[in-house]
């Protein structure tokens, strides 16, 4: 299959895009592939992944945090922007400051609120006893007006059984 782009040389490379919905397909030659800004995508993908990482806590480094090390793991605030990986727990602790921001920007949040804190909101709670005690009261009190005795008998011996 010959490139869709020059007509002359062989396609080694297949690209597919969609762009605003819309489907294109290419078939080209290296050298066309390059000038188009298609080129391998796996080359510096080591490189790139940490730049990409790294990005997230900000290239400018302040003068202060380049020479402070981490005593436990030998890490700088500098090794941590660049790899994208905080070397141990303590560097928590030393680089807190710098961290910050960028943990709330990925994250949106510096505290941690549980796994289920959505949930956990959205959940009613549990009535206490005294708001059962209150309910099953008010049950009694209708089942009174409605003559309805033995239903009336039942609430009662619950609600003494609460009340124990």
């Amino acid at each position: 299959m010959k490139c869709q782009k020059c007509g002359t040389n062989n396609a080694n490379t297949h690209v597919k895009t969609i762009i605003n919905g819309e489907f294109k397909e290419y078939s080209l030659c290296s050298e066309c592939a390059k000038k188009m800004g298609y080129t391998n995508i796996f080359g510096n993908m080591e490189d790139d992944f940490s730049n990409f990482l790294g990005s997230f806590f900000g290239n400018a480094l302040p003068a202060r945090t380049q020479a402070t090390r981490c005593d436990f793991c030998g890490s700088t605030y500098s090794d941590i922007t660049k790899s994208g990986h905080v070397g141990c727990a303590k560097c928590y602790e030393i680089f807190g400051d710098q961290l910050l921001p960028s943990i709330r920007r990925i994250h949106g949040n510096t505290t941690h609120c549980g796994k289920n804190s959505a949930q956990s909101k959205t959940k009613p709670s549990q009535p206490s006893k005294e708001d059962k005690i209150k309910e099953l009261q008010q049950q009694l009190n209708t089942a009174i007006e409605e003559q309805n005795f033995e239903y009336a008998a039942e609430l009662r011996d619950k609600i003494k059984e609460m009340e124990a």
